[in-house]
């Protein structure tokens, strides 16, 4: 009758506990949705509107210091006006959505969390409210369990062309449901327009902003803990976003994308179709803008100095720390080092001399349109990470700074043939079940947040559909001879295009460095034979399309047992696990390396993780190899990876036979 008991004691704490995150779950949808006008629901308005953030400064762990300087500073008039556009690239704007940030992230309970959230939700700008409250909803321990919408519903003028939310705003007038189509930039006049369906993926855009969020340039370690990785993490998730471009490239009959260069023209221009909620259009660049200074931003020459110091310190091995001493790159950690640099974050050793190439160009670029303030336009899509991948130039900055890190990976000693080596292991079959082929399919998605409420007229079902890039599901069987006793074993699949533009076959050492991660995953393997399937749906380096607002309310509604899966935003859509190939189907080498689990973990129990966590687990990412391993250092000898038996290489084709699914 006891263990009855106990029992029942265990269930009713599951049960509050399930309860309690359900109700935090709906606070946070009550709180981003209808963003531009009061909340919605009657008790977190009451909430907002008798709540005192100094009351209790108790409940904050840093006393109450951010807390009272925040409401110094709206009592004082000096934050920033509601409906007005925000940028994260704003210095203002930044530090003001950080102030409450530094709120949340400092709030011992929830109560407190969301009482503070619903108060300054109705006082603060709109923008940097909701980019505070989703950085404090990543990062805090309070909300780990919470499911953010997509930012697309949430701040859907930043993902939607501007006509669609023209008609959206019609339709609301007349009081007419609405579903309209959206189209992607440009016309069959511009050869980029063929790729559009990538860097304006509004899955794609949602993968690189919540990355920054998880990983912010702005982040302290005094905020509660460090960022593992995070420089070498910067690398990696661009890399895989430029080699992923030129794969879509070159399935659709393009030469990879030209890296951008201070003293020649930004070859291409771009006209982004969007408009601010307010702030009028995003501004337009046309083809061949020569670079120009920006106002209080940057000269060009400083951005040469300043990439020519980190050529240097590559060159050289080490770099200098703000205190003049030398700390050595030329290892495996160097990358991380680098990264943190390039950026720059806060974790660089030395920002006064290294600069910040990466953040200052994303503003002189989104700045070219009216780089002296002449027009007094409002930033571009490159001072946005929501926009960015809209425009080329994005895919040029990013191949500049991806060869900057090459220069560094390819001072690193190659690896040998003892340092790939699994003993006992080989790597029997590799083979593809399915068909490798993409289709186009119809993505619908709400509009409500786009348009104004006014008193007495009620919503009516508006939304958009956009075509996005998809594939069958497919499977990868491996099979695994193991000649000793069970151990465990990280599998690492990667696939590279086998020709160029040109028909011209990459030599291994330029394939590897263009190779597509497909998978990473840990298995045990006993004595003997081990199949393994994998299917891909189930590949680490991707995340399934968290559902929309209507259905989350829905979710949370319904217990919330369904909404775990979706916990982490942080991965490219599945959907793009394969890039496009094309009727003729593109050929690609495909890859599987399985290294020594024991060696490459990091964290405990890897094989029996089903829930990969894709940039770290409790703080650590889960592979200590660097990423890319084993194909990030350059290859002089490929025959050194042709003898391993635990590496195998065979050539698939990837299809598209133009299939749309509406």
């Amino acid at each position: 009758m006891r263990v009855l008991v106990v029992l029942g004691l265990v269930a009713a704490a599951a049960f509050r506990v399930a309860s309690a995150d359900v109700q935090q779950q709906k606070d946070v949808l009550y709180l981003l949705n209808k963003i531009y006008g009061d909340i919605q629901d009657g008790d977190l308005l009451a909430t907002a509107n008798s709540f005192d953030p100094v009351g209790n400064l108790g409940s904050y762990s840093d006393g109450g210091a951010a807390v009272q300087k925040l409401v110094q500073d709206l009592n004082d008039g000096k934050l920033l006006e509601q409906k007005h556009w925000f940028s994260l690239f704003n210095t203002r704007h930044r530090n003001e959505a950080l102030m409450l940030f530094d709120v949340l992230i400092h709030c011992k309970d929830w109560a407190s969390f969301v009482g503070n959230a619903a108060y300054f939700r109705q006082k603060m700008n709109e923008g940097e409210f909701v980019y505070a409250l989703y950085v404090a909803v990543i990062h805090s321990s309070l909300a780990e369990d919470v499911v953010l919408p997509p930012l697309y519903e949430v701040t859907p003028h930043l993902f939607t062309n501007s006509e669609v939310i023209e008609e959206a705003y019609r339709a609301k007038q007349k009081q007419t449901p609405g579903k309209f189509k959206s189209s992607f930039t440009g016309t069959k006049k511009n050869p980029e327009q063929r790729v559009a369906y990538f860097g304006e993926d509004i899955g794609l855009n949602t993968h690189h902003v919540t990355w920054h969020m998880e990983f912010p340039f702005w982040w302290n370690d005094a905020y509660g803990h460090h960022l593992d990785r995070k420089g070498e993490n910067f690398f990696w998730i661009h890399h895989q976003l430029a080699v992923r471009f030129d794969a879509e490239r070159l399935s659709n009959y393009l030469d990879p994308v030209g890296e951008l260069q201070w003293n020649k023209p930004i070859v291409d221009g771009f006209a982004p179709h969007t408009t601010y909620k307010y702030g009028g259009q995003f501004p337009a660049r046309p083809d061949n803008v020569k670079f120009e200074d920006v106002d209080d931003v940057a000269r060009i020459r400083d951005m040469v100095i300043v990439e020519s110091r980190i050529r240097d310190a590559i060159a050289h091995g080490y770099i200098v720390d703000s205190e003049g001493k030398h700390i050595d790159i030329s290892n495996e950690k160097g990358i991380d080092i680098l990264g943190d640099i390039i950026e720059s974050s806060l974790y660089s050793p030395n920002v006064q001399y290294y600069g910040a190439l990466h953040n200052t160009a994303h503003i002189v670029l989104g700045r070219q349109g009216d780089p002296h303030g002449k027009f007094d336009l409002p930033p571009g899509v490159l001072e946005h990470f929501e926009t960015a991948t809209r425009d080329p130039s994005f895919f040029r900055l990013h191949k500049y700074m991806d060869k900057i890190f090459k220069e560094h990976k390819d001072n690193l000693p190659p690896y040998t043939k003892a340092d790939l080596e699994f003993s006992g292991v080989s790597v029997t079959e590799l083979a593809v079940v399915g068909e490798l082929e993409t289709y186009f399919e119809d993505f619908e998605y709400s509009l409500i947040n786009a348009v104004d409420d006014a008193e007495g007229i009620p919503d009516v079902e508006i939304s958009t559909y956009v075509p996005r890039l998809n594939h069958k599901e497919f499977t990868f069987r491996i099979d695994v001879e193991n000649g000793g006793a069970e151990r465990l074993a990280t599998v690492r699949i990667f696939a590279w295009p086998h020709k160029d533009n040109n028909g011209i076959e990459y030599t291994f050492d330029e394939g590897r460095w263009n190779a597509i991660e497909l998978d990473k995953f840990w298995v045990s393997l006993k004595g003997g034979k081990t199949s393994i399937e994998r299917k891909s749906t189930e590949s680490s380096v991707t995340v399934p399309d968290v559902p929309s607002i209507h259905d989350l309310f829905a979710e949370a509604e319904a217990g919330g047992a369904g909404l775990a899966k979706f916990e982490s935003a942080t991965g490219l859509p599945n959907r793009f696990l394969l890039p496009k190939g094309n009727d003729r189907g593109l050929e690609f080498d495909l890859v599987v390396a399985v290294t020594d689990g024991d060696a490459d973990s990091a964290v405990p129990n890897l094989h029996e993780n089903t829930e990969y966590n894709h940039y770290g687990s409790h703080g650590v990412y889960p592979d200590k190899r660097p990423h890319g391993y084993p194909l990030d250092r350059k290859v002089p000898d490929e025959r050194v990876f042709e003898d391993l038996p635990n590496f195998k290489h065979i050539q698939v084709k990837v299809f598209n036979h133009g299939e749309h699914i509406h």
